[in-house]
């Protein structure tokens, strides 16, 4: 069945986030986006979480043709943490530094932005592209230190950090039962996508939860169209926030289930979303709650004809 914006609109809209319930993507036509070989990236070190959310929204919610085409923040304690913006760039100008962080003697990549926090200085460098788009790769963002405790030491990365990245599939292959519910009990794997204007407060509150870090920041736009699809904005809330939570919580006593409904309701609160790629613990009702039931009984009705 071919779908657009003027034909079987519904499922058109639907698509996002649908996680194949509605059947199999075949063909799709997209965008191309023109890029370039570097990536001028800047790194911008906070020591106050207000002053970085406020910056971090404020470049977040810039119009199209004024905004950064990269836009990362990395948190390393309730109130540290790096903002990094960044444009494509041709080439590095006479003078400027080169970094091809991904080569596999360097360190992990969110070790050098947290070097940068200590340094606590704003810094800037250019990424050929390959190695901007795998920055977190070598290091499963920061889950590899779990795996090789000792994967960023030097002698490690100099010897043997041409073998990093491990295949997910061979670890899994490995993976003994004790292993797996001991991930299951004690780590968490999440994506939350919340509202842009409850930065702060979310902040506050994976902190309060969870005491994780680092955390991962990410602006995504959900753009509030013509036909309510699988995930729905609020009214003037477009621009949200992937707040990535990868690791094991600090909080004493924690227990994956308690905590992930705790942070389930949580989002409900707020209008925010749970990427479903991941473990979720929502009752049928609340999960019930989350789906669009108007999109659902426009398709039940199409099935009908």
């Amino acid at each position: 069945m071919k779908c657009s914006k003027d034909e079987n609109s519904e499922l058109y809209y639907a698509i996002p986030w649908s996680y194949g319930s509605l059947g199999f993507l075949v063909c799709a036509e997209i965008k191309i986006v023109p890029c370039k070989d570097y990536v001028h990236l800047t790194y911008i070190p906070y020591k106050s979480k207000q002053e970085l959310v406020d910056r971090f929204t404020k470049e977040s919610l810039k119009p199209f043709d004024e905004a950064y085409e990269f836009i990362e923040g990395l948190m390393y304690s309730e109130q540290e943490g790096v903002l990094m913006l960044g444009n494509f760039a041709d080439k590095v100008p006479a003078g400027k530094t080169r970094n091809a962080l991904n080569n596999f003697w360097k360190p992990w990549f969110y070790e050098h932005v947290r070097s940068i926090l200590k340094q606590d200085k704003e810094q800037e460098e250019y990424i050929p592209l390959r190695h901007f788009y795998h920055r977190h790769t070598r290091s499963f963002f920061w889950e590899m230190e779990q795996i090789v405790p000792f994967g960023n030491s030097p002698w490690f990365r100099y010897l043997l950090g041409w073998m990093s990245p491990p295949e997910i599939s061979l670890i899994k292959l490995t993976e003994t039962e004790a292993i797996h519910e001991l991930y299951d009990t004690h780590h968490m794997d999440q994506d939350f996508l919340l509202p842009i204007s409850t930065l702060d407060k979310s902040l506050s509150y994976f902190h309060q939860e969870v005491d994780f870090y680092p955390l991962w920041l990410c602006p995504m736009r959900v753009f509030d169209t013509p036909i309510r699809g699988m995930v729905n904005p609020l009214p003037n809330e477009q621009m949200f926030v992937d707040v990535g939570i990868y690791g094991e919580p600090n909080i004493p006593n924690y227990n994956a289930k308690e905590t992930m409904r705790k942070l389930e309701a949580f989002m409900r609160e707020i209008g925010g979303f749970q990427a479903l790629y991941a473990d979720t613990y929502q009752t049928r009702e609340n999960y019930a709650k989350c789906l669009t039931t108007t999109y659902w009984i426009n398709c039940v009705k199409r099935q009908a004809h």
